[in-house]
């Protein structure tokens, strides 16, 4: 279990426009105070070394590129440190449908650029993990598209709210090119999706969006992170231990960069400093009996409305996910009463536009605490940027901030983390959209 020297404290700010920003080939930046990095030797004289706390999609993504895009002259040693291995925390129970799209279908904040490294870095732990599972006899070369991550059957939401339709209409015909949105009926849908209901006769189709297996996906972008670190003559090491205090790290690594998620307010030097809410989430595994026979169809996507079902198989689906904006818990087990409550509510939703999901049984329900950001003109973003004006702590190494990924953690995780890690490695926070970085401004000292 996690051991820290006093409970988290999360806290909440409104953002406010920062002025005297700055443009770059990576992203949109603030000017910023902090000066470059200077080691106490030279590069080539010994590897550089880095640390990052977490195992879900935010710190793999980050060891990721660090390897990837790392000094060519210089051997990179990368340590991740998590307590509950690859995937324990959050990430690993996510629903996994990943689209660029809001609720009401309109591109996100720099929705394109997330859209794509998502795809990439998706397609590369695919192929890790392929491959592995091929060579050891496990899998079958795959036909038709079929994967042990991703399922690519597309998305559908279902409108049930008339006050958005206008809105949601105008809203989709800016999408993207490679993430298409399609409007359709109750009749088309339900020939997507047998027995649908839409109480308004409307649901927005995305035929590109994906459903990830998250818990795989994250196997296999560690996996990659390993083949890539043995290409480029690196290490890459992974600890199953906590970090108590980030004074455990000072002096051996270039720079330490928290991935936590909601366990980054849980380290001393942090509690009560960074602008999140935890919110815990519940999902239910559903299975069909064996009696039924209407599997849920192979051609059929997965649906995402007040409750969303995230297809893995014709007998197998999640159903998620609750928001309990109280608790701080991040274990992800939970009582039979927070169960029963939670597995209600979710049919209850869900049956409203698949009434069929109540012929299915729920063998267990899981949970998980998310980091939810604070809410910007730009939607709710993650927080990044680098902490040593921050927190003092009297060493040489860097300290560097990466969460709040909320409920996108999939589309955000692969650019972000691209961006982080050229940050990290040129000790320049300018290469940061300044989006990203501004709650800095209103850190409690």
């Amino acid at each position: 279990m996690l051991m820290f020297a006093q409970t988290p404290k999360f806290i909440s700010w409104k953002w406010q426009r920062e002025t005297h920003s700055t443009h770059s080939s990576i992203g949109i930046s603030c000017s910023s105070s902090f000066s470059r990095c200077s080691f106490s030797s030279s590069p080539s004289q010994r590897p550089l070394r880095y640390a990052v706390l977490g195992a879900g999609f935010a710190g793999l993504s980050v060891a990721w590129n660090l390897l990837q895009h790392g000094c060519k002259e210089s051997r990179i040693c990368v340590d991740i440190y998590d307590e509950a291995g690859i995937g324990g925390g959050a990430s690993g129970i996510a629903g996994g449908l990943v689209h660029p799209y809001s609720p009401k279908v309109k591109l996100l904040w720099r929705g394109a650029e997330c859209w794509n490294e998502s795809l990439n870095l998706i397609n590369i732990a695919e192929e890790a993990l392929l491959n592995k599972l091929v060579n050891e006899g496990k899998f079958e070369t795959p036909k038709n598209g079929e994967s042990p991550i991703v399922r690519r059957r597309g998305i559908l939401r279902p409108v049930v709210n008339s006050k958005n339709v206008n809105i949601m209409t105008e809203n989709a015909r800016n999408c993207l090119d490679n993430c298409r949105i399609e409007p359709i009926n109750e009749e088309a849908a339900q020939k997507l999706v047998p027995n649908l209901s839409l109480p308004l006769n409307l649901a927005f189709y995305m035929p590109d969006a994906l459903n990830i297996n998250a818990q795989r996906y994250l196997q296999g972008l560690y996996l990659a992170c390993e083949n890539l670190a043995n290409e480029m003559s690196g290490n890459l090491s992974f600890h199953r231990k906590s970090v108590p205090s980030l004074k455990e790290l000072a002096g051996e690594y270039e720079a330490v960069i928290i991935c936590l998620g909601a366990r980054s307010a849980f380290l001393p030097e942090l509690s009560g400093r960074l602008p999140l809410r935890a919110c815990r989430g519940i999902i239910a595994k559903l299975q069909l009996g064996d009696e039924m026979r209407e599997e849920y169809q192979e051609h059929s996507p997965s649906i995402l409305s007040d409750a969303w079902l995230a297809v893995h198989g014709p007998r197998n689906i999640d159903l998620g996910s609750t928001w309990d904006w109280k608790s701080e818990n991040y274990s992800r087990d939970i009582t039979s009463d927070e169960a029963s409550n939670s597995i209600e509510t979710l049919i209850g939703k869900a049956s409203s536009v698949y009434p069929a999901v109540r012929n299915w049984t729920v063998t267990r329900a899981v949970a998980g605490l998310r980091a939810m950001p604070p809410l910007t003109e730009n939607g709710s973003l993650p927080i990044l940027g680098r902490l040593d004006e921050c927190i003092d702590l009297g060493h040489s190494c860097k300290y560097w901030l990466f969460t709040g990924l909320g409920a996108r953690g999939l589309l955000f995780h692969g650019w972000l983390g691209k961006l982080l890690a050229r940050a990290v490695i040129s000790c320049d926070e300018d290469l940061l959209p300044c989006e990203l970085t501004s709650w800095k401004h209103k850190m409690h000292r």
